[in-house]
């Protein structure tokens, strides 16, 4: 029998790259040499700009108020400081190239590198909106910069590259601009994969010089925590109380908790994006609305439960720490209370700052995986790694990502409850999938899957 070639006017199918042979190449060597050097100045300018956040956070709600007479910081305090958060933001995103970065409304987008002249825009944004509390996390900026940086820095050489090194390059700036973000180097490249969609044989061949930009990223990050006292800005929770073996009654927890984030991730996803729409043709003054409203909201938490304001505010990321410590002086209803603030804050704030979605989903998780804890049959450390890792499935669509935030978080502890967060990861990932749709605000197109 014969085969068949390509008929006469057709090319043949081009053959795919061998993997092995581009990694033997001198090319790819010299890739792996251009991300570990990239990887140095990248993650110093990471580090530089959570600094800079945290100390904006201290200056505007401690330093502040005490200079002004205070003593302390009012309930009332973030409302007019959101507002200049928005007043700030608004005129950012509308008069700055590349709109200060993606809408955190939308998820995660898998869009290449950010252009050089986007780069001044997506920093001051994130860095208003972080730095002055709004709800959102630092990782998504620090993503788009890292990779702009990287392919800012490839372009000064004044050589053509292709477009394939060129894309790896400023992957690896993110891969080395979040190395430790998340608490761990390997956290951030499955990140990473997950939300570009990576796979198949050159899988290897993309994540490599990633994961050694992550790694020296690391490094950077430990030595200039050390030398300056600041730390590395790792997400790390320093106590966990100990996790007993998984029975039945948690696996049923983890089914129900499942259900619960996948449900709630639905709704903060529809109004975030419901919210948008009403913002966009009003940037400037609805910004500064949003952010009054988010002030408004942690005031009224306060108010409430006796609880300070700043558990409504920022990513949640070094609060899931003492919330853990302190979870037996607070009670459901003021658990149920912060869940439900945290989250409206959290919609606000994606609908009109930029900033990133992980943090306040795994805080919100956190909080209602806490007031479960109080019923019979579910402890508080698996309750917190099942709301955890439930809700962020929920909300990024990343459930390798959302099983290892939520086990990589509780050290040694995270063993044991891991097969109930595979569970509920699982059953909140595939309902959040099997929803109806959430849609996208007018003349926007909907993003790859991951896309909040």
């Amino acid at each position: 029998m014969t085969t068949a070639g390509p008929e006469p006017g057709n090319k043949a199918p081009a053959a795919a790259p061998d993997p092995v042979a581009l990694v033997r190449s001198r090319g790819y060597a010299a890739l792996l040499l251009i991300a570990a050097v990239l990887g140095v100045p990248i993650s110093v300018t990471a580090f530089g700009f959570l600094a800079l956040v945290h100390e904006l956070n201290v200056l505007t709600y401690t330093d502040l108020p005490k200079a002004l007479g205070f003593h302390g910081t009012p309930d009332w305090w973030p409302v007019p400081l959101l507002a200049v958060a928005g007043l700030l933001v608004g005129p950012i995103i509308r008069y700055l190239p590349g709109e200060g970065g993606h809408e955190p409304a939308r998820g995660f987008v898998a869009s290449g590198p950010t252009p050089t002249a986007n780069l001044p825009g997506v920093a001051l944004a994130a860095l208003a909106s972080l730095g002055l509390g709004a709800v959102v996390g630092p990782e998504a900026p620090l993503i788009a910069v890292g990779s702009g940086l990287a392919v800012a820095a490839l372009r000064l050489t004044r050589k053509r590259f292709p477009p394939q090194v060129v894309a790896v390059v400023g992957s690896s700036g993110s891969f080395a601009a979040i190395s430790t973000l998340l608490g761990s180097p390997l956290l951030g490249a499955f990140l990473l994969m997950e939300m570009s969609g990576l796979g198949g044989p050159m899988l290897g061949v993309v994540l490599v010089p990633g994961l050694l930009a992550s790694g020296i990223g690391a490094l950077i990050f430990t030595g200039m925590g050390s030398w300056t006292g600041l730390g590395t800005y790792s997400l790390a929770l320093p106590d966990v109380p100990h996790a007993a073996a998984p029975d039945a009654a948690a696996f049923g927890w983890a089914v129900l908790i499942g259900v619960a984030a996948a449900l709630l991730g639905a709704g903060i996803r529809w109004l975030a994006l419901r919210l948008l729409k009403l913002v966009v043709p009003r940037r400037l003054p609805a910004t500064v609305l949003a952010g009054a409203a988010v002030g408004a909201i942690a005031l009224l938490y306060a108010r409430w439960t006796g609880h300070a304001a700043s558990g409504v505010l920022y990513s949640g990321q070094s609060a899931l720490g003492p919330l853990l410590a302190t979870s037996a002086q607070y009670s459901v209803g003021a658990l149920v209370v912060l869940l439900a603030c945290k989250a409206v804050a959290y919609c606000a704030s994606m609908s009109a700052f930029r900033g990133g979605p992980i943090f306040p989903a795994m805080f919100v998780g956190a909080a209602g995986g806490i007031a479960l804890s109080h019923l019979p049959g579910l402890g508080v450390t698996a309750g917190l790694a099942m709301g955890v890792g439930a809700m962020s499935v929920a909300m990024l669509r990343f459930p390798l990502v959302s099983v290892l935030l939520a086990t990589l978080l509780l050290g040694k502890e995270g063993l044991t409850v891991m097969p109930l967060v595979i569970v509920a990861v699982v059953v909140s990932y595939v309902l959040t999938l099997r929803l109806p749709a959430v849609q996208h605000s007018p003349g926007q197109p909907p993003g790859p899957p991951g896309e909040g």
